[in-house]
């Protein structure tokens, strides 16, 4: 099911990547592009639930993430 999430990310200098209302997919998730090897805090939100991760984007590092769960 399609749903509006609020989704900001930061990177290590404090620069602000994204911060705008996303819709996932049918499935759920939600498709985001960064910038190669970087370090990113990432806040997304919805319904009054919030989860926050560090993530980055270094050679060996994941391409999917999907352990965000909103609680």
């Amino acid at each position: 099911m399609e749903k509006e999430f609020e989704v900001y990310i930061e990177d290590n200098e404090g620069n602000v990547i994204v911060n705008e209302t996303m819709k996932s997919q049918a499935n759920g998730f939600i498709d985001l592009w960064l910038p190669r090897d970087k370090k990113y805090h990432v806040t997304i939100s919805n319904d009054g639930k919030m989860v926050e991760s560090k993530l980055s984007t270094f050679e060996n590092d994941g391409t999917c993430i999907t352990t965000m769960q909103l609680s």
